[in-house]
């Protein structure tokens, strides 16, 4: 393609993002062509774009990427980490052809195979930095002329931030129902009747948005039952787990109210039993296991979203660099006494980790799976399996 003919399709793919408090950010509009509705969230992340497309809690969000340039290594199957893309659209500085070898197609080809939009050519520096400075807003990606077009821009612009103030958003909405798997299955059943007569420990997974990479993680010592977000605390104790996970996964902790009312009887089943079933809990997973002992949630101004968020381990006193991806955070002063704060997050203080005074059941809010992102934290997975018989 030309320099003239790449000028022509550019200026005919032109779009914006309107956010609702009347900002207007132009760029290009590239992968599937589409208008959608969505929350800013910025993702610090130097590299990992594929895995951050695929992570289910980024549902009804668009994504920016503040580095410089997204594309370059290009997509390749072996790095998805769910089955389908759930985010509303991707916002990137500059489009760069892929060149690695590990590449399939092109970042631009899979945002269009699996329906989501994006926008290129914004500055992303500008659009994080607004976010920053006030919160997380939402927002209404649109394609269309840019300013000398032949369209009123002004009259579009002006429509789609009244369509973004409209938009219900994600405070109240239960999106772990959207994401999650319709049916129960075995995470690795090819390595099932293997791992029984190894007599591996049984873990059974909530999914409410869970990342391929928890499931290896737990794989690697456990097998591993994943179950629909709402599976009843009967239905898991029925299949006599070794221990429960609770999974990441989008939106608003507070309005999954089945999934905490399950959580209390799991722990509650515990609490009566000589062998209480240990409970570990990841990001969604983690405000969701505090909400079922009595704690609170609240909304982040701006979420932490990236890759290198220092969190200090109270107990050891050890910092690690961890992968973050949440909107909400536990309140401290709501924590009951039954549970103590284990991990801090060391740029604003907010709570990380905590776990159970009596029974075995802990949780961070952070991503030790990482994917994308360092491994500093992995050893809590060890800690898990240390609770298992």
């Amino acid at each position: 393609m030309d320099y003239l003919e790449k000028w022509k399709r550019e200026r005919e793919r032109k779009a914006f993002l309107a956010l609702d408090d009347g900002s207007v950010f132009h760029g290009v509009a590239f992968g599937a062509e589409k208008e959608s509705f969505g929350e800013v969230v910025f993702n610090t992340g130097m590299s990992g774009y594929q895995e951050i497309l695929t992570d289910p809690s980024y549902a009804g969000q668009f994504v920016i990427l503040t580095t410089a340039e997204v594309g370059n290594y290009g997509i390749n199957g072996a790095d998805t980490e769910s089955r389908a893309l759930f985010l509303s659209g991707l916002v990137i500085g500059d489009l760069t052809a892929p060149s690695n070898w590990r590449s399939e197609k092109s970042l631009d080809d899979y945002l269009r195979e699996n329906g989501i939009p994006g926008i290129y050519g914004v500055d992303t520096r500008a659009l994080a930095l607004h976010i920053r400075e006030h919160g997380n807003r939402k927002a209404r990606l649109v394609l269309g002329d840019g300013p000398n077009g032949s369209v009123d821009t002004g009259s579009m612009e002006r429509e789609a931030v009244a369509k973004a103030r409209e938009w219900e958003g994600l405070d109240g909405q239960d999106y772990a129902a959207k994401v999650t798997c319709k049916k129960a299955y075995e995470f690795d059943a090819k390595q099932e009747a293997e791992d029984q007569e190894r007599k591996m420990p049984h873990v059974v997974c909530y999914d409410f948005g869970v990342k391929t990479n928890i499931l290896r993680s737990l794989a690697a010592w456990a097998r591993v039952t994943v179950v629909p977000a709402k599976a009843t605390a009967e239905d898991v104790l029925a299949m006599q787990p070794d221990g429960v996970f609770l999974s990441n996964g989008p939106a608003d902790p507070a309005a999954v109210t089945y999934a905490i009312e399950n959580i209390r009887k799991l722990l509650g089943n515990g609490a009566s039993s000589q062998k209480p079933i240990p409970v570990m809990g990841i990001c969604l997973g983690h405000q969701l296991l505090a909400i079922a002992c009595g704690a609170k949630t609240a909304r982040l101004k701006f979420g932490h979203h990236g890759c290198n968020h220092p969190v200090k381990n109270l107990l050891t006193g050890k910092v690690e660099i961890t992968s973050q991806n949440h909107n909400f955070a536990v309140v401290a002063g709501s924590l009951p006494d039954c549970l103590e704060v284990t991990h801090v997050n060391l740029n604003d203080e907010t709570i990380e980790g905590i776990r159970h005074k009596t029974l075995p059941a802990f949780s961070v809010q952070y991503h030790p799976e990482a994917c994308p992102g360092p491994h500093d934290s992995a050893y809590l997975f060890a800690e898990f399996r240390k609770m298992l018989p």
